[in-house]
């Protein structure tokens, strides 16, 4: 099959629908995801193929859609469960925090608890209050619990079937205002592994790292600096937890400059996580000190002010030539 050209949404929407047809122990549940497809249509269609007992309208109740995703999975079912909007996840944080994560390690391995939870998260998209928020760090530091992003609808495509596969608790965090991004989906393809980052533009001078919707920004950053004479190599994490350095110390290596850059607030972050990780492995290899971009130590403004908390290419820009600076 040669490839086709999809949206992010549609290439994950096209990813669960093989995950539903493939397993019938497949599940989806979510508010408004069944009838209506989601908000974002990420669903759309997927409950008149696989009927109402496989594609599942919840009631608007966080902490009831991951506890009875938990004792689905007891039961052997592979739930996935749908977070409507990145800041509603919080009255499901207890289980899946307290609960999810640490009942594999509480049966001693001896029961898995495949759960998939899909979150649209982040900004661009000039929302409301608790609609714009990227709350991965939270997970990020919880142990038990696996953390992926796709950037790409080719990575969204094959990583949601990645997620459903494992047999441990996969958080699906998908950059909301990449929905609408257009890429080729090759069907027939390998997949990455779902864990791996990956070099997704090639340089010598600085290197680039982020993950989700940051990385089509950091592309743009590199595009404008390879105007300008600088060489810049971009790496997509693509997995938040666990995180594949091996790419990034290799690329650190060679240009000896590291700026790491996301939507997410800067402190106890993702980004604190991979600079501190550099600094340590890879001091010797640097030219300049590990550089962070990040959406500020603030709650999410009003979507009049987006533009000016979240990073944007002049802002990487500019960390670029500090550490060129060096």
């Amino acid at each position: 099959m040669s490839a086709e050209t999809l949206t992010m949404a549609k290439a994950i929407n096209e990813g669960l629908r093989a995950a539903l047809a493939n397993d019938a122990k497949v599940l989806l549940m979510g508010e408004d995801i069944a009838t209506l497809g989601g908000v974002f249509r990420v669903t759309e269609g997927l409950k008149a193929e696989f009927g109402e007992t496989r594609v599942i309208d919840t009631p608007l109740a966080e902490s009831a859609i991951v506890g009875t995703a938990i004792g689905l999975a007891m039961r052997g079912f592979r739930p996935v469960c749908e977070i409507q909007f990145d800041g509603f996840i919080y009255p499901g944080f207890d289980q899946i925090t307290s609960q999810l994560a640490k009942l594999t390690g509480r049966h001693e391995g001896n029961q898995s608890f495949p759960v998939v939870i899909r979150v649209p998260y982040g900004g661009h998209i000039g929302a409301v209050e608790h609609h714009q928020e990227s709350p991965e760090a939270y997970f990020a530091h919880t142990a038990g619990l696996r953390l992926v992003s796709p950037a790409t609808p080719e990575d969204g495509y094959w990583m949601i079937q990645q997620a459903i596969a494992s047999n441990d608790p996969v958080m699906f965090f998908e950059p909301k205002s990449r929905y609408w991004q257009r890429g080729e989906v090759d069907r027939s393809g390998e997949p990455s592994a779902l864990h791996a980052s990956r070099v997704v533009r090639t340089g010598t001078e600085v290197t680039l790292v982020g993950h989700g919707a940051m990385v089509a920004t950091l592309l743009q950053a590199a595009e404008i600096a390879a105007e300008e004479g600088t060489s810049i190599e971009v790496i997509d994490l693509r997995s938040l937890s666990p995180i594949d350095y091996d790419p990034i110390l290799t690329s650190v290596q060679k240009t000896g400059r590291l700026v790491v850059a996301q939507e997410a607030p800067g402190s106890a972050s993702v980004g604190s996580e991979v600079a501190a990780t550099i600094a340590e492995r890879a001091f010797y290899s640097l030219q300049a000190p590990v550089l962070r971009v990040s959406g500020y130590d603030t709650p999410f403004p009003p979507a009049k002010l987006e533009a000016v908390y979240l990073p944007d290419a002049d802002r990487i820009l500019e960390a670029v030539d500090r550490s060129l600076a060096y």
